[in-house]
């Protein structure tokens, strides 16, 4: 943790500071987040609840953030941990698989009026969803979020050396998705 991020901690787990704090850390990261949650749920509405859900989660629960990682990677993990969370239980809701659901949401996306993205980008979408969920997940991070092995590694708890492998994967398999659509 670098000395800033030790002192919005510190400021964050005093009761006296704690809401000025948190407006400051809702500045920092709120965009990030709300990207690192919309790559899973696809869908802007759901994406704001997850992130809401997101900052309440971290607001209950930074007493017991110890700095062993950096602050952004507890909240992505958090973040993440919601995201999948919604997903699996959406998907229970409706009695599908997770699979099945990112395939709904994907043929949805045409609609959402949020989406901007043009036929290449929702290919792109299409290719992604068909990855399985920890490519999935390496893939966002990386191409879309551009963070290093190592802050992946931080947030999900994998080696490197396996979740370049995984990048290596999920590429070869956006590419034969968009080179068979």
């Amino acid at each position: 943790m670098n000395a800033s991020e030790e002192k919005l901690v510190h400021q964050l787990q005093d009761p006296k500071s704690r809401n000025e704090a948190f407006r400051e850390l809702l500045h920092l990261y709120q965009e990030r987040l709300y990207w690192q949650i919309r790559n899973i749920v696809k869908d802007h509405d759901d994406t704001d609840d997850v992130l809401q859900n997101t900052f309440i989660k971290i607001f209950r629960n930074i007493e017991k953030f110890k700095g062993e990682s950096q602050l952004f990677s507890w909240m992505y993990r958090i973040a993440t941990n919601e995201a999948i969370s919604f997903i699996n239980s959406r998907a229970k809701k409706q009695q599908v698989t997770s699979e099945e659901l990112q395939q709904q949401i994907i043929d949805n996306l045409e609609n959402d009026v949020y989406f901007e993205g043009d036929e290449i980008q929702l290919k792109l979408q299409k290719a992604i969803a068909s990855l399985p969920d920890k490519q999935q997940q390496v893939f966002n991070m990386k191409y879309f979020q551009e963070l290093k092995y190592k802050e992946i590694s931080n947030i999900l708890g994998t080696s490197e050396g396996a979740l370049k492998a995984s990048y290596h994967h999920a590429t070869k398999k956006i590419e034969e998705f968009l080179k068979s659509n």
